[in-house]
C-alpha cells in the first residue's frame, strides 16, 4: 500500500510541474485578406474587425489587414483556397457573388465555394443603383429611351457591381455600357466624380455608411433610381425596388427566377472565409470570436459613430447557404450565362 501511495504521489508531483497547454493562437498573427483596394466598405469593415476580434480569440492573436485586389476579389479567393496554409491564420473577405463564377464554369476559378471554412459576416446588404445627377438620365425611362446608354463602373466581370446593371437590363428593358476592371468601389466613385463613368451598382449600406456616399446623399450629387431589397429601405422610401418594377413591367417568369438567384449574394453580406481543412476546433474558435466581436460594445459604438448597421450571420448558416447556392438547375445556369455574356 505504501508503495502504491508513493507512486501516485510522485505522479501527481511530476504532472503538476508541467506547463499549461499554450493556446494555438498565442503569439501569432492572423491575416485578413481583403479582395479589394483600400477605402471601400469591405476594407473598412475588415480594419474594424481586426481592431477588436483578437481579444475574443484564446491566445489574443494580432490581426492585420492585407489588401489583395484583382478580378473582383477572385484573386483573394483563389489565394486563400489554394495557396494559404489551412492553419486558421489566414482568412479573407470577398464579394459574395463569386459562387456565380463557379456555377458558370469560369476557367479562372481555383476554389470550391461550398468548401471554404465560413467564419461569419457583419451585415447583410441591400443593392442599389445610382447615377450622377447632372447627366441626362433623370429616371429609368430616360435610360430606357436614351440613344446612348450611360456608362456604369464595375469591378471584376461577374461581381455584383457587374451583373446588377445587366440584371436590370434583362428584367426591365434598360440599357447600360458596363465598364469592368476597377479595383473597388472607391475607384468607381472617383471615376464618377471625374466623369469617366456615370453610374454604379452598390449597396445601401456602403452608400450611407462611408464617403463619398454620405456627402453625395446630402448634396444630391447622385440620384438613387432603384433598389434590390424586397422592401424599400427606410432611408430610401421614395425609391422603388426591382420587385415592384417587375410587377409593373411583367417580365417573363425566367427573368424573375434569375433575379432571385442573382440577388441571393446579398444574404451572404460581406463574408469572411478561411481555407478548407482548418482544424474544426479552430474554425469554431474563429466563428465564436467573430460573433462575439459583432456584439462587442466598443465595436458597436464605433459602428454607430460611422452610421453603419450590424446584421451579422454566423459561419454555420453561411456554410449552409453556400452549399445550397451551388445546387442550381441547368436552365438557371444557362440563363445566367446568357445574361453575363452580354
Amino acid at each position: 500500500m505504501k508503495t502504491i501511495f508513493l507512486a501516485v504521489s510522485v505522479f501527481i508531483l511530476s504532472t503538476s510541474n508541467l506547463p499549461a497547454q499554450t493556446p494555438f493562437y498565442e503569439g501569432k498573427t492572423i491575416r485578413i485578406v481583403v479582395g479589394f483596394s483600400p477605402g471601400g466598405t469591405f476594407d473598412l469593415w475588415a480594419r474594424l474587425v481586426a481592431q477588436h476580434m483578437g481579444k475574443h480569440i484564446p491566445g489574443n492573436p494580432a490581426l492585420v489587414v492585407q489588401n489583395m485586389p484583382g478580378a473582383g476579389s477572385m484573386t483573394a479567393a483563389n489565394y486563400v483556397y489554394g495557396v494559404a496554409k489551412p492553419d486558421g491564420l489566414t482568412v479573407a473577405t470577398v464579394t459574395p457573388s463569386l459562387y456565380i463564377e463557379q456555377l458558370m464554369g469560369r476557367k479562372e476559378i481555383q476554389y470550391d465555394w461550398a468548401k471554404f471554412s465560413w467564419i461569419g459576416q457583419p451585415e447583410q446588404t441591400d443593392r442599389i443603383f445610382y447615377i450622377r445627377a447632372d447627366t441626362p438620365y433623370k429616371s429609368l425611362e430616360d435610360i430606357r429611351k436614351a440613344p446612348e446608354p450611360p456608362k456604369c463602373g464595375a469591378t471584376g466581370v461577374g461581381t455584383a457591381s457587374h451583373y446588377w446593371p445587366k440584371l436590370l437590363e434583362d428584367a426591365l428593358g434598360l440599357k447600360f455600357n458596363v465598364v469592368a476592371g476597377y479595383g473597388g468601389a472607391s475607384d468607381v466613385n472617383l471615376a464618377i466624380e471625374k466623369g469617366e463613368v456615370h453610374c454604379w451598382g452598390g449597396t445601401v449600406q456602403a452608400f450611407f455608411g462611408s464617403e463619398p456616399g454620405r456627402t453625395w446623399a446630402k448634396t444630391g450629387f447622385v440620384r438613387v433610381l432603384i433598389q434590390g431589397g424586397r422592401k424599400r429601405h427606410e432611408k430610401l422610401p421614395d425609391v422603388p425596388t426591382i420587385w415592384e418594377l417587375m410587377e409593373r413591367h411583367k417580365p417573363p417568369e425566367a427573368a424573375r427566377r434569375l433575379v432571385r438567384v442573382l440577388l441571393a449574394p446579398d444574404e451572404l453580406g460581406r463574408p469572411y472565409i478561411g481555407t478548407p481543412g482548418i482544424p474544426p476546433e479552430r474554425v469554431k474558435m474563429l466563428r465564436d470570436a467573430f460573433m462575439k466581436t459583432m456584439h462587442d460594445p466598443e465595436l458597436s459604438a464605433e459602428v454607430k459613430k460611422r452610421d453603419w448597421a450590424i446584421s451579422p450571420t454566423g459561419g454555420e448558416e453561411l456554410q449552409a447557404t453556400a452549399r445550397e447556392l451551388m445546387v442550381q438547375p441547368p436552365e438557371v445556369i444557362e440563363q445566367m450565362k446568357k445574361l453575363l455574356a452580354k
